[in-house]
Parts: structure tokens; sequence; C-alpha cells
């Protein structure tokens, strides 16, 4: 039997791609450069707009430590923590969304469809309202239950070919079963603690103090580059897991480290602000949008996750006659397009 030895590579088919490459490459750095440039520009805004509006000049000064007169209070200690925690929490769900979406393959797969959040927020509502804890306490506790619930999923999942799809299905299941704690501790609470709790549970910058700011820092500063160190095996496991063992993925390893970069990216930013909703399950599909296809998203998608808090808090503040936390207009935002995708979804027969 004769086997043909594969045709060499022409400069008439090599070129094309390589121009296609050099293309995508091109739009993908202009996007980020774009996101990080609107990131910025929301950022200053959080910083000069309010009751009190103060110039460009005023803002820098704060931040370099000079005082100025009502200028150093309003900025450096109401307005500064808001925007960094919004601007941080905003990257960590955008950054988590994605990792989850990418692993498993369904745009449905983001922390806070799949209940990961809802451990959070239940361990949260517990705290506040029948242990009534301290706000660093009920922080720790979230941010250890909102862990431990994706641990529950992932074991439970995990095994067999389709373990996307059965974590995907068991954490709704799950954050089903949270969220009704949560409307039960919340039925047989105080009249005093009601509203607490509430302001929490919506997602909410409100009241973010700079020492609340800096375990999310932390983690947003180890996390990144970790899921950034290991962006090979996640592509990788898009194709699949055969195909991924296949490049020499192991398998196990790279999901176990990623599942956990992404339950604590969104866990520590739920533990800041709340479960602000629907910013991890949108920043992917936008930063996909904004990007084209084949581009690593977890940049693009945790800037995009930036911009999405920061300009929801805006809205939210000025807008409107009344002032909305930021998870009220993330949720009127992505509530249309989680129902596009479940209809879109049953329609094919499938995830898309």
């Amino acid at each position: 039997m004769t086997v043909l030895a594969p045709a060499p590579a022409t400069p008439d088919v090599v070129e094309p791609l390589r121009a296609g490459r050099r293309r995508r490459s091109r739009r993908r750095a202009i996007a980020v450069a774009v996101l990080a440039v609107l990131l910025v520009a929301l950022f200053g805004a959080m910083l000069m707009l309010g009751r009190t509006i103060y110039p460009v000049g005023d803002v820098l000064a704060v931040i370099l430590g000079a005082d100025v007169p009502g200028a150093s209070f309003t900025v450096g200690t109401l307005r500064v923590p808001r925007a960094i925690a919004g601007a941080l929490a905003g990257l960590a769900f955008g950054l988590a969304g994605s990792t989850f979406q990418t692993m498993l393959r369904n745009p449905l797969a983001s922390p806070d469809v799949i209940g990961i959040t809802s451990g959070a927020s239940a361990a949260a509502v517990v705290a506040l309202v029948v242990l009534h804890w301290s706000a660093g306490a009920t922080m720790l506790l979230s941010l250890v239950v909102g862990v431990g619930t994706a641990a529950v999923i992932y074991a439970t999942a995990r095994g067999g070919e389709s373990t996307g799809g059965r974590l995907i299905l068991i954490g709704i299941g799950i954050g089903a079963m949270l969220d009704s704690v949560v409307a039960f501790v919340i039925s047989r609470a105080a009249e005093w603690d009601v509203p607490v709790a509430m302001r929490w549970l919506t997602g909410s910058l409100n009241g973010v103090k700079m020492d609340d700011v800096v375990p999310l820092a932390v983690a947003v500063a180890i996390l990144l580059p970790l899921v950034l160190l290991l962006s090979r095996d996640l592509r990788a496991l898009e194709l699949g897991d055969a195909s991924a063992t296949a490049l020499g993925v192991r398998v196990d390893r790279a999901r176990i480290l990623l599942v956990l970069a992404a339950v604590a990216l969104a866990c520590f930013a739920t533990a800041t602000t709340g479960p602000i909703a629907f910013v991890a399950f949108l920043a992917g599909p936008i930063a996909a949008r904004i990007v084209g296809p084949g581009a690593f998203l977890a940049v693009p998608a945790a800037l995009v996750g930036g911009c999405l808090v920061l300009g929801a808090d805006l809205l939210g503040q000025f807008a409107f006659d009344t002032k909305f936390p930021v998870g009220v207009i993330t949720g009127i935002l992505g509530a249309p397009y989680l129902l596009f995708l479940l209809v879109r979804t049953s329609r094919l027969g499938g995830s898309s």
C-alpha cells in the first residue's frame, strides 16, 4: 500500500493564513486598547461626578495625596473606594464568567447562572440577618461557602463524557435551593434586618470602604495572571477533553486549577459588592462580539466586565429620578439576553 506524503505548503496557501492571523491579532489589540481606555474614562467619571462635580485637576490632586477642601473627603473617602471596587469586581466577574464559558463550551456556564454566587449570597444573608456578624466576617463566610458550593457542584457533576452539561444543570438546581434558603431567611427576619440584606443581595457599591477592596485587589492581582498562564490549557479544553488530551493537556489538573481560579474570583467579588447580576454572564459574549472569532477572551472579557459595572453604576446614580443599585441595572440588561439564549438553545436542541 502506497502512502502519499502531504503536499508541501506553498506561499499561495500560507500567506493568506498569515494575513488572517495578523488581522485577528490587530483587531484584538485594538479592541483591548479601546476597552482599556473606556474603563479608565468610566473610572474617571465615577470620581468626578456626583452631587458635587469636581474638575480633573482636583481629582488628580486628591489621588496624589494633596488636601483639597471638600474633594479630599468626597473623592478620597467615598468615590475612590466605590470606583475601585466596581472596576475590580467587574474585572473579576468578567474573567470568571469567560473562563467557565470557554472551559465548558456553553454560554450558560457562568458563576451567577450555575449557582456559585447563590452560595455566597445565602451565606452572607445568614451572617447578616441571623448571626448579625460584621462586614468582614460576612465577607469571609460568603467566600468560604461560595467555594464550598462550587466544590459540591463540581464533585457531583464530575465524570463521564458530559461533565459540562451536568455541571450546569446541577448548578442551576443547587442555586435554586440556595435561593429558597435566602427567601426563607428573609421572610423570618426582623423588619430592620431586611433592608440590609436586600441591599446586599441586589449587588451594590454603596458604602464600600477601602478596607473592603483590599482582599479583592489581592485576588485579582494573583488570579488574573494565573488564568493567563493557563491560557493554552483553557483554549485546548474549549476543543473538548479528548482533543485537549491529544494536545498534551492534563485535563483534570487544568480544569481544577481553572475552576478554583474562576470560583475564587467570583466569590471575592460577590463578597465585596454582592452578587451583581449577569456581569459574568454577559462579559464573555460581548467581548467575543468585539474581538471577533478565534481570540482568547480572558483580558477582553475582564475589561468588558469592568466597563459594565462602572457604566451601570453611573446609569443607576444619574440616569433616573431614583438612584438604583448597580445590580438592578445589570439585571435589566442581562435578563433579556438570558431569555434569548434559553429560547435559542431550546430551538437548537442543545447548547448554542
